[in-house]
């Protein structure tokens, strides 16, 4: 058992007999009565999002996950195919299960699955992902780097917005757990 005070972003649980991995953290202390926790939580089984507020001491049934690195090869139809580099045994996650996390899926790449009591329910990407742009309009003479921003569409069809000095073809790092643009890659 946890306290939801030590919940976090990421971290699983089971409330009710249901598994919930949390995808948003808020302690919250307002200015009279007592502080609160709040998160946002998805479902593992009905892959739906949830908010609910706890109080800081509040306990919770904390789940093991296990976590296996293993390497995405392609999508097909509705389901992701990955690979266990080791034993080359196949895995597939439909595409319902992998909502937020789809964007940022490179061929070839390596992620770390986790596992709930020897059942796939989801990965675990890195913090940041290198992508490249292959589209975006070009900038115009006078453009800097604290000017704005423009949309681009990267190699795996995610939309984001980043300045105006990139171009076609840079390599650019992405915070996968916002989809913000971080920094310009040297290549």
């Amino acid at each position: 058992m946890i306290t939801a005070n030590e919940l976090r972003n990421g971290k699983a649980f089971e409330l009710d007999g249901e598994l919930y991995i949390v995808t948003s953290f808020q302690h919250i202390k307002p200015g009279k009565g007592s502080p609160f926790v709040r998160i946002k939580m998805r479902g593992i089984k009905t892959n739906s999002t949830l908010e609910k507020t706890f109080r800081p001491d509040e306990k919770v049934q904390d789940a093991f996950l296990e976590s296996k690195k293993m390497q995405y090869l392609y999508k097909d139809a509705d389901q992701y195919i990955f690979m266990d580099t080791e034993t080359y045994e196949q895995l597939s996650l439909y595409e319902k299960e992998l909502e937020e996390e789809a964007p940022y899926l490179l061929e070839n790449n390596f992620v770390s699955i986790l596992f709930y009591n020897d059942k796939p329910i989801g990965i675990d990407l890195p913090v940041n992902i290198t992508l490249r742009v292959t589209h975006t309009e070009p900038g115009f003479k006078g453009d800097t780097a604290q000017g704005g921003s423009k949309p681009a569409t990267l190699e795996t069809g995610l939309s984001i917005q980043v300045p105006l000095f990139i171009e076609e073809g840079d390599m650019i790092k992405v915070d996968t757990r916002s989809g913000d643009y971080i920094e310009r890659v040297n290549s």
